[in-house]
């Protein structure tokens, strides 16, 4: 195990490690660019794209951010998993990301674009599948989902702190993920979780104990995710009934600043100010499972966002799978987005939603002129900024020697 960083290197740690994983693959690349996808967007012609309804929507629609995640009764549901760039919007702005995050993992794939075309059709029907009742059973799910999903249910708590923290002693290993504290944080997370909100958080799952027994037996600076690298990010472990530490008595908690959103949002439809609380709204509407574990909250100052991490949670990252995977993931992804806007939608306004997306949708591969152009415009611009981007990522390393 390497040394962790110390607090005063993290800024520029964390910058070489963004630059890594996005210089990992295209897919990659994509995971981590959204604010240039959303430029790109607005400079190619969003015009063209249908406006749906102003509701909330994901924003950051990858594959990497939809998943199995449990309920605070235990149940597991497949449904999106991150909310950071999470505004009320154009439904079809989701659409189009995850299109491009499917396209972008069939290339890596070494799929055809035969493959892809029948991806992007797939994507349609599956998500208007989701319209314009949602009380039907869940659709299929594929194998590529299933395995995921299986071993999901099948997790505990050691398996949950086996992968996330690699331990299963009450205690967050210093090294690679886990990165040490900086003067005054420990002292702002045990405030943070003295106020009731926090400690009702942390007990709401059956089996638990009251909030006032809550208490930190660990924490640390979390090294995760890509996009959001250099915002705050702690992992804290908890006792929640003030025993012998161990077992169902830890409560693992993810805490992540929570910075404005690129998204584009619709003017005057009340997306709240605070991003902290934009953030847990919009998951309580995208994916109740979810958003009713996450509160909103303060630290050093600064908005954050506090979810209790549960072993079933996990994320379905296809960035490799085969032909006959490949449709079957695109329709049943988009038909868990799907289910995610139509909730939010009467009748009515279902229907009409459906009838726009479908008056240039002839179901014979004939995808709708606007999803099509706009996913094969941003492949190409991504493409080719993923090579520059990893050009310019050996350059700096060579000259660093």
């Amino acid at each position: 195990m390497r040394d962790p960083v110390r607090p005063r290197d993290r800024e520029s740690a964390l910058l070489e490690h963004k630059n890594l994983k996005m210089a990992a693959s295209a897919h990659a690349y994509v995971r981590g660019a959204t604010a240039r996808f959303y430029e790109w967007l607005g400079e190619k012609g969003a015009s063209a794209i249908p406006e749906g309804p102003a509701i909330w929507i994901c924003g950051d629609c990858h594959t990497g951010n939809m998943g199995p995640i449990a309920d605070d009764k235990g149940r597991v549901h497949v449904q999106i998993r991150d909310f950071d760039q999470a505004v009320v919007g154009n439904p079809s702005y989701d659409l189009i990301r995850l299109g491009l995050s499917l396209a972008t993992a069939a290339r890596g794939s070494d799929l055809p674009g035969i493959i892809t075309a029948r991806m992007i059709e797939a994507l349609m029907e599956g998500y208007e599948a989701a319209f314009p009742e949602v009380e039907d059973d869940e659709p299929q799910v594929p194998d590529t989902v299933r395995t995921v999903l299986k071993k999901a249910i099948r997790r505990d708590w050691k398996a949950l702190a086996r992968d996330r923290i690699e331990n299963i002693e009450p205690s967050i290993p210093l090294g690679t993920r886990f990165w040490p504290l900086a003067s005054g944080e420990k002292k702002a997370l045990r405030q943070l979780f003295s106020t009731p909100a926090l400690g009702e958080l942390a007990t709401q799952i059956r089996g638990r104990g009251d909030a006032g027994k809550v208490s930190v037996v660990d924490a640390a600076y979390w090294r995760k995710g890509c996009s959001s690298l250099g915002l705050l990010r702690y992992a804290v472990l908890l006792d929640v009934d003030g025993g012998t530490v161990e077992g169902e008595d830890l409560c693992l908690i993810d805490i992540k600043e929570a910075a404005a959103a690129v998204t584009p949002r619709v003017p005057g439809t009340g997306t709240p100010r605070d991003n902290a609380l934009r953030v847990v709204q919009a998951a309580q509407h995208l994916s109740p499972a979810l958003g009713n574990r996450m509160r909103p909250g303060v630290l050093l100052d600064k908005p954050v966002f506090v979810r209790e991490l549960l072993p079933q949670d996990l994320k379905v990252d296809v960035e490799h799978f085969g032909r006959k995977e490949a449709t079957r993931t695109a329709r049943f992804l988009a038909t868990v987005v799907g289910r995610a806007h139509s909730r939010q939608m009467d009748a009515a306004t279902r229907a009409a939603w459906r009838k726009e997306l479908s008056r240039n949708h002839t179901r014979n591969l004939a995808a709708p002129s606007w999803l099509w152009s706009s996913v094969i415009r941003l492949v190409a611009e991504h493409e080719r900024a993923y090579l520059e981007h990893c050009r310019k990522y050996v350059l700096e390393r060579d000259g660093e020697k």
